[in-house]
């Protein structure tokens, strides 16, 4: 497209790129990636006003955004930004006050919140939210029209009706995952269901069987004891497997390790220091399950196998990582000796924090205790 004409003077070009854009809001609709749906009306915003840049960005509820795209950078410029918009200064007007907003420029309003370090110059500026009705899923803005002239009424226009565009996309995406997170809360209920009605009471059968022989003394007591806790531990291990299949999300951090800890024994002698946000994880539920699972296993190994009376759980995040660090004083171990043979469930730990670009590190020694540390990104897109 041509830098000196407007797109507006070819009024077939806006008809097949708007077409183009109600195409891709169906196909979010039905289920489809919604994310590039977004990128696309990022881009047509930009080519449709003639920007030279254009941004479209979805609130995720805490102040921050869940999606920004953008148009007119590349993505070696976007890497090298300090950091993404997080819906603070004029973006974050856009949201509150659920108006369209036009400067001239930028720099002259009080209620900037200025470019961080990488972020290219632009002067000039008009956002207009996606709303529907007072249900607010967004906003979109372009920056610096290649003409040189200020956005007008007619930029403004076309910017709103893309934005009626972009509120069915993701109303319709939303509803999409609604109707996924209830056909997925039905069938943890089924499985919950099967395992507590089947397997569990088989596991007690078997338990009260193998506690009669042991006290008729058909057995040798030594050989049946481990056999007893093993099968103990596997009914416990699948009980608290129900417990988080019926739990269908987190609403805190804090409240996800407090009930993981109510579900553990914890000796007496055992201390426990908790120090997690009260406040909701960054992460979407289904993720925020999974890391939550991460840190229940090395929890529960520092209390059934550690032998310490202090656990210290310190949880910290900040715009790029959310860490868990688990602490005990109790007897430690040899690392080489659980590497070899991948001890403690720490190879599956690992392998699952390796699906969302995180790591777990261990520090440990025999009589020093054990430095467990689980990290995860935050990712913006």
């Amino acid at each position: 497209m041509n830098s000196d004409k407007h797109p507006r003077e070819n009024g077939q070009n806006v008809l097949n790129q708007l077409q183009e854009i109600a195409e891709a809001v169906m196909f979010a609709a039905e289920g489809g990636s919604l994310e590039k749906v977004l990128e696309r009306i990022a881009q047509v915003s930009g080519e449709l006003a003639n920007a030279r840049y254009a941004a479209l960005g979805v609130p995720d509820g805490r102040g921050g955004l869940r999606f920004f795209k953008v148009y007119g950078m590349s993505t070696d410029e976007i890497q090298h930004l300090a950091h993404l918009p997080v819906g603070r200064g004029l973006l974050g007007v856009i949201m509150r006050e659920r108006a369209p907003l036009r400067l001239e420029n930028m720099q002259d309003d009080p209620r900037s919140a200025g470019f961080c370090h990488g972020h290219p110059s632009m002067t000039s500026m008009m956002g207009v939210p996606i709303q529907v009705g007072t249900q607010l899923f967004g906003m979109i803005y372009m920056c610096d029209r290649l003409d040189g002239k200020p956005f007008d009424d007619q930029d403004q226009q076309l910017a709103e009706t893309i934005a009626g565009y972009a509120a069915l996309a993701i109303a319709g995406a939303q509803l999409s995952e609604q109707q996924s997170r209830l056909s997925m809360l039905e069938e943890r209920e089924r499985i919950g269901m099967e395992l507590h009605d089947g397997i569990i009471q088989s596991l007690y059968a078997i338990g009260m069987h193998l506690d009669l022989m042991r006290f008729s003394g058909n057995a040798e007591r030594e050989a049946l004891d481990p056999i007893i806790t093993q099968l103990n531990q596997a009914i416990e291990d699948i009980r608290r497997y129900i417990l988080n299949l019926k739990s269908a999300h987190v609403k805190t951090v804090r409240t996800c390790i407090v009930d993981m800890l109510n579900r553990l024994y914890i000796p007496p002698k055992l201390v426990v220091d908790l120090l997690a946000p009260d406040e909701p994880p960054p992460f979407t539920s289904n993720t925020f399950d999974s890391i939550c699972q991460i840190a229940n296993e090395a929890i529960s190994n520092a209390v059934r196998h550690a032998d310490a009376t202090c656990l210290s759980i310190s949880i910290q995040q900040d715009q790029n990582r959310f860490q868990i660090t688990i602490e005990d004083d109790g007897k430690g171990f040899d690392m080489e000796a659980v590497k070899n043979n991948h001890g403690l469930g720490l190879h599956n730990m690992q392998q699952r924090a390796q699906l969302f670009g995180g790591n777990v590190s261990i520090e440990s020694a025999p009589g020093q205790g054990t430095t467990l540390t689980i990290t995860i990104p935050i990712k913006v897109f």
